[in-house]
Order: structure tokens, then sequence, then C-alpha cells
């Protein structure tokens, strides 16, 4: 989801509770909701139900979310977790075969791509999303990421590893 579609003023108000800003939130963030319960859900209808669930999670939880940076990585982890929940209830393995993920992922349009990468760096934790931006983003080297964030080689490649592995999980369900 672009969080520049969201303005803060709008998130501010909706978190506090402003219904009309609720209801414009939730108008504005639909058809990002409903792109990724596609892309991510077994089969329509559990995408249906999927962004349901999430819009009405979001309604309800607004007030929780720390900050608009957070808003997108928190609604699409909702999103996630709620076809997985479909999956398991249906007594599907809720994962799907790599090679076909990263077909649909490549299939997917280029600006939809950029969103969805997006979201996946905002959803890494900090100490994994530095590291993944200064290398894949800043292409920074091993060492220079090693000595900007005062850490061994071995920890940046490790953390590089794990982001990398995460960003593909998120990016392939």
């Amino acid at each position: 989801m672009s969080a520049a579609a969201i303005s803060s003023n709008l998130f501010e108000a909706a978190r506090l509770g402003d219904p009309q800003a609720i209801a414009r939130l939730l108008e504005t963030a639909q058809p990002d909701i409903r792109r990724y319960a596609r892309a991510t859900c077994r089969n329509s209808a559990d995408a249906e139900d999927a962004a349901q669930e999430a819009l009405w999670i979001l309604s309800r939880h607004v007030g929780a979310i720390r900050s608009l940076l957070a808003f997108s990585a928190w609604l699409f982890n909702v999103v996630r977790r709620e076809c997985l929940r479909l999956a398991r209830k249906a007594g599907l393995a809720p994962l799907i075969d790599e090679s076909q993920a990263e077909a649909a992922l490549l299939s997917r349009p280029e600006a939809d791509l950029r969103l969805d990468v997006a979201a996946a760096f905002e959803a890494l934790p900090l100490h994994y999303r530095d590291v993944a931006l200064m290398r894949d983003v800043k292409e920074m080297t091993i060492d220079e990421i090693a000595e900007a964030l005062g850490a061994t080689r071995q920890t940046v490649k490790a953390r590089l590893h794990r982001a990398r592995a995460l960003m593909r999980e998120y990016l392939t369900r």
C-alpha cells in the first residue's frame, strides 16, 4: 500500500477515532487490500473473505497502529495471516510451490511489484531492514555496512541473508 495515498492528517484523525476519517481510510486502503488478498489467498472466495476481515480489523484497531509508516506492513500482515488461516481451515497446506510463487510475483505489473517490495522492506524488523537497504538499495559493500553499524562482517552477512529470506517469504505468500 502506498503510504503517499494516505495523508498523515487522515491517518491521525482515523487513529484518534474520527468516524469519517476511518471511513475514508477504509475506502482508500480497500483496493490495495483486495489486490494483495487476491495475490496471497488460494482462491477468490478466500481473497474476498480475507479482504473483508482485514477491513473489519482495520476499522476496529486503527488506533493501535503506531505510525503511518507502519500502517502498510501491519495491514498486509493482517491480510496474509487471514489467508493462511483460511487455507488451514480448508485443510490445505499454507505453503505453495516456490517456483509458482516466484512466477506469479514476476508476472505482476511493475507498479504493483514496486509496492509489494516496499511493503516487504517495511515489514522487516529494523535491524534487518537497515542492512538490506544499505546493501540492496544503497549498494554498500559488506565492509562498509559493518563499519556503519559497528558490527562484524559475519553479523552483517547473517542479517542480510535473513532479511532476504524474510522478504522472499513475504513476497511469495
